[in-house]
């Protein structure tokens, strides 16, 4: 059975490099998901307040018979918790669903810089931290004028920042900003998204036969070998095995190279000064 590499956070806690992200699946849906991808090999799973099927991904963690201290699990809270201690009731509230006395991982979904809250949010955080019901803390969809102004202003450094990354959306000076400042970028939507997209791009396909794997392991190689923690979404049984089957070979200097042509820009992906939940 093939584990993931551990990667050191910022605590002193570690986080399995490839994991399962679960949105969209319904409740019903994620229970099957991470049953199967425990069995298969999968010690992180992904999940939020609001995909709405934290109570599935609960019923998952218990059928697949692994015992809790070997699985990372991440969940995020949206808009709706924050603000000062509303937190409290919505880490509360997600733990009863999973049924679970703690996460491994507890994020901030966006920052919503119009509302100003996040500050105080993660001073939240902070304390549940301390109090033991979250192993690690962090955020998902900050900028680095995000995160400055939230290391500036509280006492811990996030562990984790979760964004839309992919060769396609790089991410360079995010990157760069996290990696001096001891942040795990993690990435989510990592192969690109639904339809043809990023996994059609020819230049996938050649280095897919070049190395004997499909375009998707190309892919989830690319954010191995740039140290990033990355939770492509999946149901399917093949699928997950496929996903994890990228720890036996390695892309090479000119398959960087050539991958790099992927890149749309500083430009490509959400904004989230502009967007969120």
């Amino acid at each position: 059975m093939t584990l993931a590499p551990l990667i050191d956070l910022n605590d002193g806690n570690r986080i399995p490099q490839l994991g399962l992200g679960t949105w969209p699946l319904d409740d019903e849906q994620a229970a099957a998901a991470v049953a199967q991808a425990v069995e298969a090999g999968y010690r992180h799973i992904d999940t939020a307040v609001k995909y709405g099927n934290e109570r599935g991904v609960g019923n998952g963690i218990r059928a697949s018979g692994v015992d809790r201290s070997e699985l990372f699990i991440t969940t995020k809270l949206d808009g709706e918790f924050q603000g000062h201690d509303r937190a409290v009731a919505g880490l509360e509230g997600s733990l009863a669903r999973l049924g679970l006395d703690y996460v491994d991982l507890l994020l901030i979904h966006w920052p919503l810089p119009g509302r100003d809250q996040y500050i105080s949010t993660w001073q939240t955080f902070e304390r549940l931290q301390a109090e033991g019901k979250v192993r690690s803390i962090g955020v998902s969809n900050f900028k680095p004028a995000h995160l400055e102004r939230l290391m500036a202003e509280t006492d811990v450094v996030p562990a984790v920042n979760q964004i839309q990354l992919s060769p396609a959306i790089t991410r360079s000076a995010e990157r760069e900003f996290h990696r001096r400042h001891g942040i795990i970028t993690e990435s989510y939507s990592p192969l690109g998204g639904s339809g043809a997209g990023l996994l059609g791009a020819p230049i996938l396909s050649q280095l897919a036969e070049k190395h004997g794997k499909t375009p998707g392991q190309l892919v989830l190689r690319w954010h191995i070998q740039n140290g990033l923690v990355t939770i492509p979404k999946t149901a399917s049984p093949e699928r997950m095995a496929e996903n994890l089957d990228v720890f036996d070979f390695a892309l090479d200097p000119q398959d960087l190279a050539e991958l790099s042509i992927l890149d749309e820009g500083p430009g490509a992906g959400n904004d989230s000064d502009q967007t969120g939940h």
